[in-house]
C-alpha cells in the first residue's frame, strides 16, 4: 500500500518512468552481433538482443503492488494503462531500455553441460527507484536470444503464474528471493509437452516481468573458468564485488577469499529457510544459484504438504538428487562448484584457505537448520537434546502423514496443556493425525519440559512465557504458502481467462502469518484435497 505522502513520487504512467541511462552492466564484454548463434562462443558476459513482443489480445492476469510501489515506483494504477501492459508484452520499452541476454553455464543433475544462459529472457535495463537502490528489470518469455536451445523463447501461462505468486510469497514470507511485479498472456499459441512424453498440447503463451539486484548465478563464473577466460573471470568477480558486497574493499588480497566466504554463508542461510518452510526448490542446479544468496528462477518448486524428507518437486528428478532432504547437501556441493570457479583467481595459500571454508559450511548448515527449526517450536536457546526433540518430530510427522505448514502452525495456536486434550486435537486435522503415533504422549512430556526449562532460562512467569512463545511462533509458522494444488486451482482458471483465484492467492500470500476470513472459507489452510498429493510438475514452461 502506498504510505502517506509518497503518492507524488510514484509514477502514474511510462511516460514518467524511465531506466536510468546508463546500467552498469555496459561496463562488461557484450556481444552487439545479436543475429550470431552463441555456441560456445568466448569472452562475452552479455548479447545485445530485442525482445519479440507478445502479439494477440494481451491482457494483464496479475501485479503486486508491493513490487511496483516499493521496487519500481510505480502508481500501482498503472497497471490499467494499456501501455503498461505493452510494456511486460515487449511492444512498448520505456526510455534508456538496452535489452541484453546473459551468458552462463552451470552443473544440471550433477553433470557440467557447457554454456547455457537466458533462453528466453530479456533484461531491459536497471532501474535506481527513490530508496537509491538499483534493480535490473527482466521480462522472461519474450522470445529467443542468442543462447536459445529449445522451443520458441517464450513461456507458458501455467510457468509464469508459479513463479510470479512463488516468489512474491517466498517475500513476504522471509526469504531472500527475486521478485516479480506482473504477469501478460496473450492468446498467441505455444505447444508444449509438459511431461517429454511424444504428446504436446497447446497453450497461452505469457510473459512474467521479474526484478532482481542482480542476475548473476553460479554458473555465470563457472564457463568463464572452465573455458580459460581468466581476465573476464577477473573482471567479472571484481564487478560483483564492487556493486553488491559493499563491505568488501575492492582491492583487498583477499577479496575473492572474502566473497567466496559471504557468497557461501549466504547461501547455507538461505536453504536453512527453504528447509523450515518445507520448501523444496527442485532444480537445483548451479545456474540456478544466485551469488546474491536469493531464491532464483522458480521451476518445478512444491511447499510440503504430508512430511516426507524425500519429497521430490520435479517430475523428472527420479533418482531423487534434488528431493527436500538433501537440498543442503547439494547446495554444498554447488557452493564447491563456486570454489572450483574462483580457484584460478587464488594465490596457492589462499586455495588452502578456501578448502578450510568448506569443510566448515556443512557444521554451520546443519546449525542454521536447527536455529531456525527450534524457533518454528518455540525456542530461542539451544539446549542439549534439542536436535533429538527436532529429528523426534519430523520422524513422527513422516510416518503419520502430518502436514509440514499445518503442524508446525497448529503447535503454535494451541497451549502447550492443549496439546493432550482430544477435545483440541480434533479441532486441529494434521495435529490429529501427528497424535495418532505411538510416540506422541513420550515426546509432549519432552516437549513440555523443555518449554519449562526455557520459561525457567527467561526468568519469566509462566504466563508471560506462553505468550511470548505463542507469539513467535505465529510469527514464523505460516498460515498459507502457496501449495501446488492451489496453484493448480488458480491455473486452471486462468487458463480459461478467469484470473480472479490467481490475484486472490496473490493476495493472501502478501499476508501469510495472519489468519484471513475468506481464505479460511476457500479451505486453504484445511487439509488438501485427496488428488492435490498425486500433483506431478515438471519444469516444463
Amino acid at each position: 500500500m502506498k504510505m502517506e505522502g509518497e503518492s507524488t513520487l510514484l509514477k502514474p504512467n511510462l511516460t514518467e518512468w524511465r531506466f536510468c541511462l546508463y546500467p552498469k552492466y555496459i561496463l562488461l564484454p557484450i556481444d552487439e552481433n545479436h543475429d550470431q548463434v552463441k555456441n560456445n562462443v568466448k569472452n562475452v558476459i552479455y548479447s545485445e538482443v530485442t525482445p519479440r513482443p507478445l502479439e494477440r489480445n494481451i491482457r494483464l492476469v496479475c501485479s503486486s503492488e508491493n513490487a511496483l510501489i516499493n521496487i519500481l515506483d510505480m502508481d500501482p494504477n498503472i497497471v490499467n494503462n494499456q501501455e503498461f501492459v505493452e510494456f511486460i508484452a515487449g511492444r512498448k520499452l520505456p526510455y534508456g531500455a538496452l535489452p541484453v541476454a546473459h551468458r552462463y553455464g552451470g552443473h544440471q543433475y550433477g553433470l557440467w553441460v557447457g554454456q547455457l544462459g537466458d533462453g528466453r529472457a530479456h533484461i531491459l535495463g536497471e532501474y535506481i527507484n527513490r530508496l537509491n537502490k538499483r534493480w535490473q528489470i527482466q521480462l522472461k518469455g519474450s522470445g529467443q536470444t542468442p543462447y536459445s536451445r529449445l522451443y520458441d523463447g517464450r513461456a507458458v501461462l501455467r510457468s509464469c503464474i508459479r513463479e510470479m505468486i512463488a516468489s512474491e510469497a517466498m517475500y513476504h514470507l522471509g526469504v531472500p528471493t527475486t521478485r516479480a511485479a506482473a504477469v501478460v498472456v496473450s492468446d498467441e499459441a505455444v505447444f508444449r509437452d509438459m511431461f517429454y512424453s511424444g504428446s504436446s498440447r497447446r497453450e497461452k503463451a505469457a510473459i512474467l516481468l521479474r526484478l532482481s539486484e542482480s542476475w548473476f548465478r553460479f554458473g555465470s563464473l563457472e564457463i568463464l573458468a572452465r573455458n580459460g577466460e581468466l581476465s573476464v573471470l577477473r573482471q567479472v568477480v571484481d564487478f560483483v564485488i564492487k556493486e553488491h558486497f559493499p563491505d568488501i574493499h575492492p582491492t583487498d588480497d583477499n577479496r575473492y577469499i572474502r566473497l567466496f566466504s559471504e557468497i557461501a554463508h549466504r547461501t547455507l542461510d538461505l536453504v536453512a529457510k527453504w528447509q523450515g518452510l518445507g520448501f523444496t526448490h527442485g532444480l537445483l542446479n548451479t545456474d540456478n544459484m544466485s551469488l546474491l544468496g536469493v531464491t532464483l528462477d522458480y521451476g518445478p518448486f512444491g511447499f510440503i504438504d504430508s512430511y516426507d524428507s524425500g519429497f521430490v518437486a520435479n517430475y523428472f528428478d527420479s533418482e531423487g538428487r534434488y528431493a527436500f532432504g538433501k537440498q543442503p547437501d547439494v547446495v554444498i556441493w554447488n557452493i564447491g562448484q563456486l570454489a572450483n570457479a574462483l580457484e584460478p583467481l587464488l594465490i596457492p595459500s589462499q586455495q588452502v584457505h578456501l578448502s578450510h571454508i568448506l569443510k566448515t559450511l556443512d557444521t554451520y548448515c546443519k546449525n542454521k537448520i536447527l536455529e531456525i527449526f527450534l524457533m518454528k517450536i518455540g525456542l530461542k536457546k539451544e539446549r542439549w537434546g534439542d536436535e533429538e526433540l527436532v529429528e523426534k518430530l519430523l520422524d513422527m510427522m513422516q510416518q503419520t502423514g502430518a502436514d509440514f505448514t499445518a503442524t508446525f502452525r497448529q503447535l503454535a495456536e494451541l497451549q502447550p496443556h492443549e496439546l493432550s486434550s482430544e477435545l483440541k486435537l480434533n479441532e486441529k486435522w494434521s495435529l490429529k493425525r501427528l497424535s495418532s503415533h505411538a510416540c506422541w504422549g513420550c515426546w509432549l512430556d519432552q516437549y513440555r519440559n523443555r518449554l519449562d526449562k526455557e520459561a525457567v532460562d527467561t526468568s519469566n512467569a509462566a504466563g508471560l512465557f506462553e505468550e511470548e512463545r505463542r507469539r513467535r511462533m505465529l510469527a514464523v509458522n505460516p498460515a498459507y504458502v502457496p501449495r501446488n494444488w492451489l496453484l493448480h486451482e488458480a491455473i486452471a482458471d486462468a487458463e480459461k481467462d478467469d484470473f480472479e483465484k490467481v490475484r486472490f492467492l496473490l493476495q493472501v500470500i502478501t499476508n501469510p502469518y495472519e489468519v484471513q476470513p475468506e481464505a479460511e472459507l476457500r479451505g486453504y489452510s484445511s487439509q488438501p484435497p485427496f488428488w492435490a498429493y498425486e500433483l506431478k510438475i515438471s519444469c516444463s514452461s
